[in-house]
C-alpha cells in the first residue's frame, strides 16, 4: 500500500476532536447534487448519510436532532422510507 492511501495512525487522529471527526464522516458520506440521481435510492448510502449526521448532532448535545437522523437511518434500512423526487423536476424554466 503506497503512504498515500494508508489509513491516518490513531496518534494522527488525536489531533482532531470527536466533532471533528464526526464531521468529515458526514461530509463524506453526504451525496452530492452531482450524485444525486444515481445515489437517491442506495438505501445503505441513504442511511449512512443519516447515521453520520446523527453523530454530529449527538456530539453538538442536540439529542432530538440526533434522535431524527437516527429514525430516518432506520427507515432506510428497514425499507419505510423512500427518496422524495428529484428537487429540479417539475419546476418550469
Amino acid at each position: 500500500m503506497s503512504q498515500s492511501t494508508q489509513l491516518p495512525k490513531s496518534s494522527q487522529l488525536k489531533e482532531f476532536t470527536n466533532l471533528e471527526l464526526a464531521q468529515a464522516l458526514m461530509e463524506r458520506l453526504s451525496i452530492s447534487p452531482d450524485d444525486w440521481h444515481r445515489l437517491k435510492s442506495n438505501r445503505n448510502c441513504r442511511a449512512g448519510e443519516q447515521a453520520a449526521s446523527a453523530l454530529v448532532f449527538l456530539l453538538k448535545e442536540q439529542p432530538q436532532e440526533a434522535l431524527s437522523r437516527l429514525e430516518q437511518a432506520a427507515g432506510w434500512l428497514d425499507k419505510s422510507i423512500s427518496a422524495p423526487p428529484c428537487p429540479s423536476h417539475g419546476h418550469k424554466k
